[in-house]
């Protein structure tokens, strides 16, 4: 390293130097005390810079790099430090002191604060410390850029002030400033020169923002006629240096010093710096990554405070990472080791550490928001013992999520490493020699293998290092691989309450698996304050979003894809519209439509479609109907964690794409009965697949509209019961259509009846074929578990035979009043023997056959006492043998499929985890 060997003249802008000189190491024992102090601050240790002679200059411009203890005067009578919580602490970060009016806002918080005694943390202004790091990097960089870097410092600070003070305090600041300046000028040249910086160095010039704010906080407090004294904290805070870039505050030297600051400088009012301290042999420091928080936990502590409020920009603690919950909320209260925990996961919370000093004396932290005062913020103490605790729910146990990306897995395992004392301790004496730091840490019982996660950027170095550690091991199959699995990120559920409660774990892995998300690791303490569990890096966020939304924190939220928006989907669109704001706010389920397409047509959104002006904005904004990039842009959305589709068409081509979609981890819901009553190898994969996973298939509309049919044949099979028979109408508009021929009326003319009231399809054979009942009767066969192919189902059309080959419905309609005598003829001889004429569909599950056909009933039989349009359903099972169970009702129609389609979206919720 290039020494200093440079003396600083009396030209507070120069820096004389011997060029063909050789310069000279400077060693602590040549930096002494000096007694002339700078204007407004207490005598400090100045380091000069020895020329080549090794003579010391004097001057003007001494730059110091140490801080000595307040010289006290004997002869004055001391004040004792009051200690309590008379004292409130408040910290202020950057941003909150980033200009001239957030400086007077802060001024106003502190007067409006009605405490008896106010400590109060500034950091730098906004950006400063950053600038002033910048500074060093320039200088030792041999850039002159520095200079100007400097003036932009000087500029800001001096403009600041100008806004904010006037007559003395303004005249004093500014000297101060300059004065400050031309040192840092000095120094920076010395650096320069030397084109190296020290770590004291760096500490000393990076430290001048807060000292610069914590002046002008002061003198804007003074400025409202209330008595205030800044304190430079590198006079009373001394820390000892560790060699994990951190240091340990010394309390007993800190505490002394503070007393005998305070006992030259009382005050009801003390601004102090963040940021900066001093080691023990006065040599000023930095605390490191977070320093002001932590600057006031300590003063915190040192006052026995009663409490230390943190100002920032967040109203609180939020639940999650907004970013990536939209619905992360602000908690009121944490425990200090829940906010550890957090915190350690990357939650922006406060830094561990911070939490240290306030816990020993059981002093709350008040997280609060600067710029919205009306916001109570999150409480940090120690967990409020309630009576209620006992009836704690396992939503209301996990507090939070946290999560923490670009890491890597690395897994070692061999047969080799079970019983061997010392694996453990090579492994990770590895990792430590690479100097990577071992994020979480997971083991097999067995002894099999160890996992642990770090740092994506620092994986290469540790297999590289445990391979040649383990070279030996290796080479003789004791250890089986060193394997690497990037792209991970961990997410790691935090509850104090957690610990020893059953059923945390089981919902955590519930809606993970639930949301299609493979766990990778899992680690638990045994304090079991936290849960961790490592995730694709792709599936991070999905995985945030499943949990943070399972457990009550925030709405179970489903993307939504309508396939078809026709009569049925346009209904369905319109009861969502309705019942959305109710199903938010009473059952905490938010189905938000992502897309909908038709067969020309789709609109997207990324939010969530407006359901109120859906046609119009399909107008406006739609592009071509393209399924691909329809299911794609629905599932892609990371930000919300489950998937349906709604498949409202009748298309076996939508149909062929159920198994891709439920394999994607995509539910299906769907009244389209061409999948279920399609091929029977592929009914019986995709049922298979359903059955495997952790995805939905439901389709109760395929059979009988809303009307309860598949669930109530489900609840019979599941609960041990026996099918012998299923019998019913199934077809509202063949239920319709008989009801209504009773002989006074030609069963064309009812049939055209029908068809005028949109009973019917536009082409009425699609209804009298009977293939529709069919595919009901097929669906409900398989259902009951019988294997059977649409094909072996007879097929009972009341099409006319010389009708079925008609080129239009208009011809056929046309042509069917020849055919009226045939029907007649049947009704007459129904009624003849006391009957009724009723189209059914019946499974035998006993003679394992499905029939479709016209039968008659006598007219006391429940099949004959239907009306309109409604669906009449017989299950005799072993239980319901001598009396049938009935199910009865509209089993056609736009608003009571919607419906039954809208069940199963309430239904699929539920599963997810929505209050049932």
């Amino acid at each position: 390293m290039a020494s200093l060997s440079a003396a600083i003249s009396h030209s507070s802008s120069h820096v004389a130097l011997a060029h063909n000189t050789k310069p000279k190491k400077i060693h602590q024992s040549q930096c002494r005390t000096l007694p002339l102090p700078l204007p407004h601050r207490s005598p400090i240790c100045r380091l000069g810079f020895v020329s080549q002679g090794g003579s010391k200059e004097a001057s003007n411009t001494r730059v110091f790099t140490s801080v000595k203890g307040v010289l006290l005067d004997e002869s004055a009578e001391k004040v004792q430090l009051p200690k309590g919580d008379t004292w409130s602490v408040h910290k202020f970060g950057g941003t909150c002191v980033g200009s001239a009016e957030r400086i007077k806002s802060v001024g106003n918080i502190i007067l409006n604060d009605d405490s008896e005694r106010k400590l109060v943390v500034v950091s730098a202004m906004s950006k400063v410390t950053d600038m002033m790091y910048d500074l060093i990097n320039r200088a030792q960089s041999r850039d002159e850029s520095y200079i100007s870097a400097l003036d932009a410092v000087l500029e800001k600070h001096r403009s600041t002030a100008l806004d904010l003070l006037d007559g003395d305090d303004l005249g004093s600041f500014l000297s101060q400033l300059h004065h400050d300046v031309n040192n840092l000028k000095a120094m920076l040249r010395a650096i320069y020169i030397a084109g190296h910086a020290t770590e004291s160095f760096t500490d000393f010039v990076v430290g001048h923002g807060e000292l610069w704010s914590a002046q002008m906080l002061s003198a804007v407090v003074r400025k409202n006629g209330i008595d205030c004294k800044w304190m430079d904290t590198r006079e009373v805070l001394i820390v000892n240096p560790t060699s994990a870039d951190q240091v340990d505050p010394d309390y007993l030297e800190s505490e002394k010093r503070l007393e005998n600051w305070y006992s030259k400088n009382p005050s009801q009012i003390i601004i102090a710096t963040g940021f900066i301290a001093s080691t023990p042999q006065n040599i000023p420091t930095t605390l490191k990554r977070d320093g002001s928080d932590f600057s006031a936990a300590i003063m915190g502590a040192l006052c026995r405070a009663g409490q230390v409020t943190i100002w920032t920009d967040v109203d609180g603690v939020y639940s999650a990472d907004p970013r990536k919950v939209n619905e992360a909320v602000i908690l009121k209260t944490l425990s200090y080791q829940e906010a550890w925990e957090m915190s350690y996961f990357g939650a922006n919370v406060l830094h561990p550490r911070t939490i240290i000093p306030v816990m020993r004396y059981n002093i709350p932290i008040i997280i609060r928001n600067i710029f919205n005062l009306s916001a109570p913020g999150t409480k940090i103490c120690h967990p409020i013992i309630s009576d209620k605790e006992d009836n704690q729910t396992v939503e209301s146990l996990v507090k939070g999520f946290a999560t923490i990306d670009n890491l890597a897995l690395v897994n070692v395992e061999g047969t080799g490493m079970a019983g061997v004392p010392g694996t453990a301790h090579a492994i990770f004496g590895a990792v430590k020699d690479v100097g990577a730091n071992v994020i979480m840490i997971s083991q097999a019982s067995s002894e099999h293998s160890v996992c642990f996660a770090v740092p994506e950027k620092e994986v290469k170095a540790v297999a590289e290092a445990l391979k040649s550690r383990f070279r030996q091991a290796l080479d003789a199959g004791r250890l089986s691989q060193v394997a690497i699995i990037p792209n991970c990120s961990i997410l790691a559920a935090v509850g104090q309450k957690m610990a020893s409660t059953p059923g945390v774990s089981a919902t955590l892995f519930s809606a993970l698996a639930k949301a299609n998300i493979n766990v990778r690791a899992i680690a638990q303490g045994c304090s079991e304050f936290n849960i961790t569990v490592v995730v694709k890096r792709e599936d991070c966020i999905k995985a945030l979003k499943a949990v943070h939304s399972r457990f009550y924190l925030s709405r179970t939220t489903i993307a939504v894809g309508i396939i078809g928006p026709g009569l049925i989907g346009s209904t369905l669109l319109e009861q969502l519209k309705d019942q959305a704001a109710v199903l938010k706010e009473e059952f905490n389920i938010d189905l938000r439509v992502m897309g909908i397409t038709g067969s020309r047509t789709m609109l997207l959104s990324e939010s969530g479609i407006d359901l109120s002006s859906w046609k119009e904005l399909q107008k406006d904004k739609g592009e071509a109907a393209d399924l691909q990039k329809f299911v794609q842009h629905v599932h892609g959305n990371h930000f919300i964690p489950n998937t349906v589709l709604v498949d409202c068409t009748a298309d076996s081509a939508i149909a062929s794409n159920y198994y891709d979609w439920l394999r994607k981890g995509i539910h299906v819901i769907t009244p389209n009965k061409k999948a279920n009553s399609g091929p029977l190898d592929q009914y019986l994969k995709l049922r298979a697949l359903q059955r495997q996973s952790y995805t939905h298939y439901f389709y109760e509309a395929t059979v009988g509209a809303g009307l309860p049919i598949i669930s109530t044949l489900r609840g019979l099979l599941e609960t041990g019961d026996k099918i012998l028979q299923i019998e019913g109408i199934f077809s509202g508009t063949l239920s319709y259509i008989f009801n209504n021929f009773m002989g006074k009326v030609a069963f064309s003319e009812v049939v055209t009846k029908a068809k005028q009231a949109g009973f019917t399809e536009p082409d009425p054979r699609d209804d009298l074929s009977g293939a529709d009942v069919r595919r009901k009767v097929i669906i409900l066969a398989r259902e009951s578990g019988l294997k059977l192919e649409l094909s072996d189902i007879p097929e009972k059309s009341l099409v006319p035979e010389p009708l079925r080959a008609s080129a239009s419905a208009e011809e056929f309609m046309q042509k069917l009043p020849q055919f009226d005598q045939e029907m007649s003829k049947k009704l007459q001889d129904a009624e003849d023997a006391g009957e009724v004429l009723r189209y059914v569909g019946v499974v035998d599950v006993v003679k394992q056959t499905g029939v479709v056909e016209l039968r008659r009933y006598k007219k006391d039989h429940p099949f004959a006492q239907l009306s309109g349009s409604d669906n009449i359903i017989a299950f005799t099972t072993t239980r319901y043998q001598k009396q049938p169970l009935i199910v009865r009702g509209p089993g056609a129609g736009a608003q009571v499929t919607a419906g039954g389609i809208f069940s199963d979206l309430l239904r699929l919720a539920s599963y997810l985890g929505a209050p049932s």
